[in-house]
């Protein structure tokens, strides 16, 4: 269905594009039909966005009263990454939705930090009445870390000189029998992988914390003076990740009523740091409008790239590709 959803959404973007170039150039004035197809498509969204996830996941779970839940330890905080990128990336896009419509600058971020907010808050609501979750409220910083850096950004400097991106590349989990603490059940890394991340390539990518890297991509060439020689489109990322995660708090879980627990020597949970090179798509500067837009939604994903690692395990390790 998500494949499919995509194939669409790119099919309709490259009519759209031979049919009038015009359309994605965002306009000076504001102009009604554009402002009413924008808002009709955020409501839409909005209001499908939530229902789905009601449906599909969150019906799934008991409800009791609304309370607060204290997960700041979870998953090496790879969550908060994913969260304040998010947030990140849905502010900048209602922003240059907005813009499109014609609204100004200050409404444009204003609409951005409201969009951003409102769809990432309602998972926290969703949240605070599960009874096997509850609100976040690092989530919610993370949340407004996002939406924050994105609205101090465009204000400033009218510009996104630090961008939040994602990169994930799908690893190979240790398939080594593990036994359960009585003896009696036994079980895999990759199957725990599979129970927690799924077993496609897309859900792997978009679930499996060990896979994913959140980076702050930071245009140099903006820093630096006027008439530098840094390439415009050329920036210098800093990553961050973790590895060995089978748990949220720990590698210790229940499986058909046993419970196991991965040896902490053999496979510890540790943090990452990267520093590596990344390409910023709307510095590019495509003619095409329509290119322009292209570049900016993918602008949410790190290019692959030579990269240097730092981990807390004490080791140094260079990637060819992260």
């Amino acid at each position: 269905m998500i494949r499919k959803f995509f194939l669409f959404l790119i099919l309709l973007l490259f009519s759209l594009a031979s049919d009038a170039q015009s359309f994605f150039v965002p306009s000076d004035t504001l102009i009604k039909s554009r402002f009413n197809t924008a808002l009709g498509f955020a409501a839409v969204s909005y209001t499908s966005f939530s229902i789905g996830l009601y449906r599909t996941w969150y019906s799934k779970y008991d409800k009791e009263a609304f309370h607060l839940f204290n997960d700041m330890g979870e998953w090496n905080q790879m969550d908060k990454a994913g969260h304040a990128h998010t947030a990140y990336l849905q502010g900048v896009l209602c922003y240059k939705g907005a813009r499109w419509t014609g609204l100004d600058q200050k409404s444009s971020i204003l609409t951005g930090i409201i969009c951003g907010t409102l769809f990432q808050s309602t998972i926290e609501v969703m949240d605070g009445f599960s009874s096997k979750w509850g609100f976040s409220l690092g989530d919610m910083g993370a949340n407004l870390v996002g939406t924050g850096l994105f609205a101090a950004q465009q204000y400033y400097w009218d510009d996104q000189k630090i961008s939040l991106k994602i990169s994930s590349i799908p690893i190979a989990h240790p398939n080594a029998t593990i036994y359960s603490s009585n003896g009696k059940g036994e079980t895999s890394l990759l199957s725990r992988a599979q129970d927690l991340y799924g077993t496609s390539w897309l859900e792997r990518s978009l679930k499996d914390y060990n896979a994913q890297t959140y980076w702050a991509s930071v245009n140099v060439h903006s820093f630096l003076p006027k008439g530098n020689n840094w390439p415009k489109w050329l920036n210098v990322a800093l990553g961050y990740g973790a590895e060995n995660m089978y748990g949220g708090f720990s590698n210790n879980w229940v499986e058909n009523g046993n419970d196991f627990s991965a040896d902490n020597i053999l496979y510890p949970r540790y943090r990452q740091f990267y520093l590596g090179f990344d390409v910023d798509l709307p510095k590019l500067n495509p003619k095409s409008p329509f290119l322009k837009t292209i570049c900016s939604v993918f602008n949410i994903f790190k290019i692959p790239s030579p990269a240097l690692e730092i981990n807390t395990e004490g080791q140094i390790k260079f990637h060819l590709f992260r």
